[in-house]
């Protein structure tokens, strides 16, 4: 909710995307989400390897992050950030699903 609350704020050049908080929390809580898949994934002895949902899941986060980022302060211009922004929230659906369904193709079990 924060980065699709944090778009909404740059697209409109609100001055509460500068607020410290803002700004710190994101890498909090990307840490945390990164450190838990490897964490968890550690636990329960589940290799990315062997998983392949795992591995889609964890790719498509660090993909994320990166595009993330450019949606929210590397873009150069409002609308590459504006598709950067669009892109990283169709990954985030794209790692709920393949959390929920274990299957780092989840369209595919739509038909």
């Amino acid at each position: 909710m924060l980065f699709f609350l944090r778009g909404v704020w740059m697209l409109r050049d609100s001055s509460l995307s500068q607020l410290r908080l803002v700004k710190i929390a994101p890498h909090v809580v990307d840490t945390a989400l990164l450190t838990s898949a490897i964490a968890l994934a550690w636990q329960y002895g589940i290799s990315p390897l062997a998983a392949p949902w795992l591995a889609a899941k964890i790719v498509a986060l660090l993909l994320y992050i990166i595009i993330g980022s450019v949606a929210l302060k590397q873009g150069k211009t409002k609308q590459i950030r504006l598709a950067a922004w669009l892109v990283a929230q169709a990954f985030f659906f794209y790692m709920v699903s393949v959390a929920v369904t274990h299957n780092p193709m989840p369209w595919l079990l739509l038909q």
